[in-house]
């Protein structure tokens, strides 16, 4: 195809790269109305925007073609948010440019400053850069932007959250006012805005993101798993798809390292990016991956943005991303160019409103699944062993000769069933999932109940956290007041004002009759008011929340503070001087953990915490 708005050595690359036409957001930088005019471009990920870029300011740089390769000084600057994005718009504008001889400079961090200050002396007429290092040269006198026709901010709203505005600033204050400044951003906060205003004139305002802000080639799913089958389920949704290329990412670098183990320790081809790794180490990554040497590749986000692997078909979010801009940028390295690729969220099914929110907020429509069971796999793993050995392919003398002696020595049978065994040896086993069904979550969550607590009854005791109360503390007093040992109290929750534990249901009568017994009025302790709460913790919990924390008619406390009621390094006191649990438990280790004070009524503990407070209802 011949592309006729174009300078001929541009379209003659763009043919040799294999395009037949153009994205939306590339013809519409090089539209008449477009023409030389700042630009303001909102494109999704993964829709041409570098290639864009270079269109838009090809005429510029091809007006004066014989004496491109001696300029002095950059004529195109381009700044990009990370290392990997920058390489990479390096690549794609140095094939878009190749017949014109231009020359490239990179400027990113972690490569060697002296021979990126040697390039820059060369005569580059394009240099792409990270904000910081570019500032640097521009600093050191390296980088002279005094002849730039124009700038591109690639990623810009990126830039300005990774806190690269003065960078930014400093660097476009030292450019001329005569040069085109393009803005390309995946979305436009207010915070772009107000770039724009600074430093363009007249710009052209293109937005070329859909409604629905996730790819149309790209097919979410969400499947759902226990919390403590995540693990299982990338395993098996690796095995499943078989991509040739795939991310994982994930929130942390400890997580990347423990998944890039876990893998590496089931047979995948797995390399790992995160920012702990040097860009040497980032570079070798990639290019195994590339070289397909690798096929998995396990991220932190800070590599969601400037990958560019065209195998790359399946993207996995292990963890949850943090908003829906996350989710569309980690998404965004997969379903490029026309082609199709897979999204998976990984959702445990207690975070599952939360990401049903976010996909909402992102207009995605993501299929809801179970993760790939060991018999999908299988099936999955027949048919393309099926399809692979039976594609047609060429001999050469030496295997058919080979494969001749094979069958006089062996039936068909036991050659083929060899040949199979010899594939499936290759391929990582799948992993066996428990079932995700409420049943099999109770069943799940019942295991990891102690042994004697599967039937308990709930009681609670009227001190909370502004009372300084502590479980280690409260223990001993429930132990002492109700006759039991500690390995018959279960689990403790610490409420605002009160607190609540378990006991099991065969106990509870015995305890409760204990602690009845042993409430006086002449120790502090025992005048706590200790009872049974059949509905446990959580509807007392928003009964709170609705009441605005208060529960009942309960006075909240002051909150303590400096001041007279609190003595250096000491313990915090209530309005009635009263310490809570604030220094050692009664002095030692086990001990009382409220300090003696005025005796109380025997009523429990309310008000400004001192006893003999209004009761709750």
């Amino acid at each position: 195809m011949s592309f006729e708005n174009l300078p001929p050595m541009i379209g003659e690359a763009l043919a040799a790269r294999g395009y037949t036409a153009l994205t939306p957001v590339q013809s519409a930088v090089i539209e008449d109305e477009a023409r030389g005019r700042d630009l303001v471009v909102s494109a999704q990920t993964g829709s041409g925007k570098t290639v864009a870029f270079g269109l838009a300011m090809a005429e510029a740089l091809l007006a004066e073609t014989a004496n491109l390769a001696l300029v002095e000084k950059p004529l195109l600057l381009v700044i990009a948010p990370t290392r990997e994005l920058a390489l990479q718009v390096s690549r794609e504008l140095g094939w878009l440019y190749a017949q014109a001889g231009l020359r490239m400079a990179t400027c990113v961090g972690g490569m060697d400053a002296s021979k990126e200050r040697r390039a820059l002396r060369a005569g580059p007429a394009i240099v792409v850069g990270t904000p910081g290092r570019l500032r640097d040269h521009l600093e050191r006198g390296a980088l002279d932007l005094s002849d730039l026709l124009g700038v591109v901010l690639d990623e810009a709203d990126e830039m300005l959250d990774m806190g690269f505005r003065e960078d930014l600033e400093e660097i476009l204050d030292a450019t001329p006012e005569t040069r085109r400044t393009l803005l390309f951003s995946a979305t436009m906060p207010r915070q772009i805005e107000r770039l724009a205003e600074r430093y363009q004139t007249n710009s052209l305002r293109l937005s070329l993101v859909g409604q629905d802000r996730g790819h149309g080639d790209i097919s979410y799913q969400a499947i759902t798993v226990s919390p403590a089958e995540v693990e299982n389920a990338v395993v098996n949704l690796l095995r499943y798809h078989e991509a040739e290329t795939a991310i994982l990412f994930c929130a942390t670098r400890d997580n990347v390292r423990r998944f890039h183990a876990t893998l590496q320790e089931r047979g995948f081809g797995v390399v790992a990016l995160s920012g702990e790794h040097s860009q040497s180490e980032r570079n070798q990554a990639l290019q195994a991956l590339r070289d397909r040497r690798a096929r998995v590749c396990v991220a932190t986000d800070v590599a969601s943005r400037g990958i560019d692997l065209p195998t790359l078909t399946l993207v996995i979010h292990v963890e949850i991303p943090r908003d829906a801009e996350t989710l569309q940028h980690r998404s965004g390295r997969t379903g490029r160019a026309g082609k199709k690729g897979t999204a998976a969220i990984i959702v445990p099914y207690n975070r599952r409103r939360r990401v049903e929110g976010m996909l909402r907020g992102a207009k995605i429509e993501a299929e809801w699944m179970d993760a790939p069971t060991p018999e999908m796999i299988h099936k999955q793993d027949r048919s393309r062993l099926m399809e692979a050995l039976t594609a047609e392919a060429e001999y050469d003398e030496h295997d058919r000769a080979m494969a001749k002696e094979l069958m006089e020595k062996r039936s068909p049978e036991d050659i083929a069933a060899a040949l199979v065994q010899a594939h499936r040896a290759k391929l990582p086993s799948p992993e066996e999932l428990a079932a995700n069904t409420p049943e099999a979550r109770d069943k799940a969550k019942a295991d990891r109940q102690r042994p004697g607590f599967e039937d308990v009854a709930w009681f609670k005791i009227g001190v909370g956290r502004r009372q300084n109360a502590e479980a280690r503390w409260i223990l001993p007093l429930l132990c002492r007041r109700g006759h039991i040992t500690r390995n018959e109290i279960g689990a403790i929750r610490i409420g605002q004002f009160e607190s609540w534990f378990q006991v099991p249901t065969a106990v509870a009568p015995k305890f409760a009759e204990a602690v009845a017994r042993t409430a006086s009025s002449e120790d502090e302790q025992d005048a706590i008011l200790i009872e049974e709460a059949p509905e446990g913790p959580r509807i007392q919990a928003r009964e709170n929340r609705r009441e605005g924390g208060g529960g009942g008619s309960r006075v909240r406390p002051k909150p303590f503070g400096k001041g007279p009621n609190r003595g250096p390094g000491g313990p915090r006191k209530s309005e009635g001087g009263k310490s809570f649990g604030g220094g050692k438990p009664g002095g030692k280790p086990g001990g009382k953990p409220f300090k003696k004070g005025p005796k109380p009524t025997g009523k429990r503990f309310a008000g400004k915490g001192k006893p003999g407070g209004k009761k709750a209802d």
